[in-house]
């Protein structure tokens, strides 16, 4: 497992991809801090995170689409099946790979926290609360893309799949919410990735909103192993 986490770590940083979804994320994080925070002097980033979440959404892809099609694609997961490795390990290091990058690029936005904090006009355990939800929300992200990087060998067409779940998620919390109907509104928000986020936004720690998350994201780890193990032993 940690071989391939070290060879898909690399390989996203001796290709653009690592460095074009860092820079993206970096640049947009602070940049909307700038206009939403910094020149209204306001000190509330849940609406700043808020709107990451749904940048992820976007980027996630990025990390994702090359995981598994593009082995699928160059013939090299045929020897990935050969080496004694476990199936099991070989997903769990291509989605520590992807989720590290992410970790790495978020640390390039912790300057928000410390100028927040220089001037004391934010809840630390609001912005703690905020990068805990982004987190989660992330691996869930990761794990649903690894899983349809499994479905094809074209990177693209991944891609398009992963954002027509990911966006389509999110219009779908976004437009139950304003639903008549309560029992629409309460079920979508149960299920909702994005729903999901808010008590965290606040500085709370729900255990069934971060068992959720980790279900997610162990779920699709799990349908990612079976695709795989099915192609292995066809």
């Amino acid at each position: 497992m940690f071989a391939v986490f070290k060879r898909d770590l690399r390989a996203f940083y001796t290709t653009p991809i690592g460095y074009v979804f860092s820079g993206i994320l970096i640049l947009f994080m602070n940049l909307c801090f700038y206009f939403m925070n910094v020149s209204r002097s306001a000190s509330d980033v849940k609406p700043l995170f808020y709107l990451l979440l749904i940048a992820l959404a976007f980027l996630a892809p990025i990390l994702t689409m090359r995981l598994i099609s593009e082995e699928k694609k160059l013939k090299t997961d045929q020897l990935l099946f050969t080496v004694p490795i476990r199936v099991t390990d070989i997903v769990i290091g291509k989605y520590l790979a992807a989720l590290a990058v992410f970790v790495l690029s978020l640390i390039g936005t912790f300057l928000i926290p410390m100028i927040l904090s220089y001037y004391s006009v934010a809840e630390s355990w609001a912005i703690f609360g905020n990068y805990v939800a982004i987190f989660f929300a992330a691996s869930a992200f990761i794990a649903i893309g690894l899983f349809i990087s499994s479905l094809t060998e074209n990177q693209l067409v991944a891609a398009i799949l992963t954002w027509a779940v990911l966006i389509g998620l999110w219009l779908v919390s976004a437009l139950a919410t304003s639903s008549e109907i309560t029992i629409v509104r309460v079920l979508v928000s149960w299920i909702s990735v994005f729903d999901r986020y808010s008590s965290f936004s606040y500085g709370l720690f729900d255990i069934s909103d971060i068992l959720y998350y980790v279900s997610v994201s162990v779920i699709f780890i799990f349908l990612t192993v079976r695709t795989l193990d099915k192609k292995r032993y066809a």
